[in-house]
């Protein structure tokens, strides 16, 4: 009967389960192994009231641990019974206590619990290459909203920039600095615009379907994170579908969105940030003298007003809903090589300069004339190193 189930949800879902990744429009799901679960609706979302019974998962196991305890001190003297007893309720409170039964199973962040500053400002020193504005805003932008505990609404990130230049790569940082588990984590969630949303007549269904897949996880823990990639190809107009859920309310039915966070990722934008960065270099001057306010008004400009952005004439610019633009340089032969170092060191092997130098030389460089910016960010460096 198990083996059944899991042939019929394959069928239905065409390619591996990931808790993070929400099932394409319209696929059914279940869970499998005779595990009871709480009640779904579209996209497999967990609705509301479904929420408590995950809550005495902890409770039906500590009675049971009392009821074993108790039933083998039936047998004993008086004296025996009352010490089996007083050990039962000392275990019993002990596993009740939250902080062992989630050393075991995964649980949403606490009001208490705070990000590891230093160490999100570690990953991103090691870990992102060329991009001094996304550190900065980003590191501001998580700690500030985290280290907060009655916020006035979500914190929403706009990522822009080309590809390979480190976009995906902070959103999983962020991911990892809330939830330990970071992508894998079941309070995490990765919406692919070309998987999850691909045809441009399911709209209507697509924007229902997004509100009730964010409203039952965000029951189910706060501080969840979304982050939706290839904005730049999401159908115009859908993204707006959760602008009341980004709004300054402290409740909707029931249900506040404020510790929530909501992350955007999108190539729109990364000529209007080459522009910017290229006249600095002809201008001599550093790229590190770039600031925030010369990209910010830009960007949401400029993607406010672009028909591929997944942001054009979106309410969630025209209200500010957005807390942040935050730009991705185009990233020089410097960068890259940083890249591919980083990557050498990753895989566990010593730092070959040579290797290193081969690797970078392989990369496509534009504009044609000055050839400064890596075509493709870092991101083929994987794949290269291979061959090495």
């Amino acid at each position: 009967m198990a083996s059944a189930g899991r042939e019929r949800v394959s069928r239905d879902f065409p390619f591996p389960r990931n808790r993070n990744l929400p099932p394409p429009s319209g696929a059914r799901t279940q869970e499998g192994g005779g595990r009871k679960c709480p009640p779904r609706g579209l996209l497999g979302v967990v609705v509301r009231g479904a929420v408590g019974a995950r809550a005495v998962m902890p409770q039906r196991r500590e009675l049971l641990v009392l009821v074993l305890v108790l039933r083998g001190a039936a047998a004993l003297e008086p004296i025996s019974l009352g010490i089996a007893i007083g050990a039962a309720s000392a275990l019993t409170g002990y596993l009740s206590y939250p902080r062992f039964y989630c050393g075991f199973v995964e649980c949403c962040p606490r009001d208490a619990d705070r990000p590891n500053a230093t160490a999100l400002k570690e990953a991103l020193d090691t870990k992102l290459f060329g991009q001094h504005l996304a550190k900065e805003v980003i590191l501001k932008a998580v700690v500030g909203f985290k280290n907060n505990t009655n916020p006035k609404k979500p914190l929403a990130l706009s990522l822009h920039g080309w590809a390979g230049t480190g976009k995906n790569y902070v959103s999983q940082i962020i991911a990892e600095n809330i939830h330990k588990q970071g992508l894998k984590s079941k309070f995490v969630h990765l919406f692919v615009s070309t998987l999850h949303f691909p045809h441009d007549q399911n709209v209507t269904q697509y924007k229902d379907q997004l509100q009730k897949w964010i409203r039952g996880n965000v029951s189910a823990c706060a501080s969840s994170v979304f982050i939706f990639d290839e904005m730049d190809k999401l159908h115009p107009g859908l993204i707006d579908a959760i602008k009341p859920l980004l709004d300054y309310y402290d409740q909707i039915d029931g249900v506040s969105y404020r510790k929530a966070i909501f992350i955007f990722l999108s190539n729109a934008g990364g000529d209007l940030i080459t522009k910017v960065a290229l006249d600095f270099w002809r201008n001599g001057k550093d790229r590190e003298q770039i600031l925030l306010k010369d990209l910010e008004q830009v960007l949401s400009l400029g993607v406010f007003n672009n028909k591929n952005s997944g942001l054009w004439h979106s309410s969630l610019i025209d209200k500010n809903l957005i807390d942040y633009f935050v730009p991705f340089l185009p990233l020089e032969y410097r960068h890259v090589k940083m890249c591919i170092r980083a990557e050498i060191q990753s895989r566990g092997n010593a730092i070959d300069e040579e290797v290193v130098k081969k690797v970078a030389d392989e990369m496509t460089f534009f504009p044609k004339g000055e050839k400064i910016y890596s075509d493709k960010g870092c991101k083929t460096v994987q794949a290269k190193l291979d061959f090495y």
